[in-house]
């Protein structure tokens, strides 16, 4: 045997390289379903008395989805009472979720077994923030006021407003468009968000930079 075979790694058999490859695999998808069902909507049932209503699979997703892209390789979100989107980001099912970092405010303290990503949020008092959310430290900011009503927009407005470097994603009724675009400057999308269950008001999306949400889905 030569020096160079003595001090040379051992090298592997093709059928232990595929058991290897088998096994990584295998520890990925398991710790995916683990991270969908910790992070589950269905784990934390919906509140009438909070106003809460989950979105769709698909639209938690989607919202997701556009998170991910505005915000950027390292980029930081934040969802305002918006738990079903945090969530979505958090179940490593969005391509690219796992480059991005994101805290959920909420006034629900169940989310509180999110850990540091949770911060309890009341909306009637808009700048009551920890010293770890600076202003302006967020790339994206997607709100979901809890109800339709002008002291609680104009108020999660403050929020945003404080805590945005620029993108907003707001997710409301569509009765709130002309407050919305005075307070935020945002515009309707034709993407129609779903929940699981019907709502009365028709639920729209509003972004104030150009999104591909202003594109697609079915206009009203």
């Amino acid at each position: 045997m030569s020096d160079s075979d003595e001090d040379g790694p051992p090298a592997l058999s093709a059928d232990s390289l595929a058991a290897l490859q088998e096994f990584y695999n295998e520890s990925r998808t398991d710790c995916i379903k683990c991270l969908s069902e910790q992070f589950s909507v269905g784990e934390v049932e919906e509140d009438w008395r909070m106003s809460q209503f989950w979105y769709t699979e698909e639209t938690a997703t989607q919202l997701a989805e556009e998170v991910v892209r505005e915000a950027g390789e390292g980029g930081r979100a934040v969802c305002v009472s918006a738990p079903s989107v945090y969530q979505k980001l958090k179940q490593g099912v969005v391509d690219g979720s796992d480059r991005v970092s994101a805290v959920v405010l909420e006034f629900d303290r169940r989310f509180a077994s999110y850990g540091d990503d949770f911060v309890f949020y009341d909306y009637k008092q808009p700048l009551s923030l920890p010293p770890s959310l600076a202003p302006q430290s967020f790339d994206v900011v997607l709100a979901d006021p809890p109800y339709l009503s002008e002291e609680c927009l104009s108020k999660v407005a403050q929020t945003i407003q404080y805590l945005s470097k620029g993108k907003v994603l707001l997710c409301t009724g569509a009765m709130m468009e002309k407050l919305a675009k005075e307070l935020l400057g945002v515009k309707k999308c034709r993407f129609l968000p779903q929940h699981n269950r019907n709502l009365s008001n028709e639920f729209r999306c509003f972004v104030n930079y150009p999104s591909v949400l202003l594109r697609s889905g079915s206009s009203s």
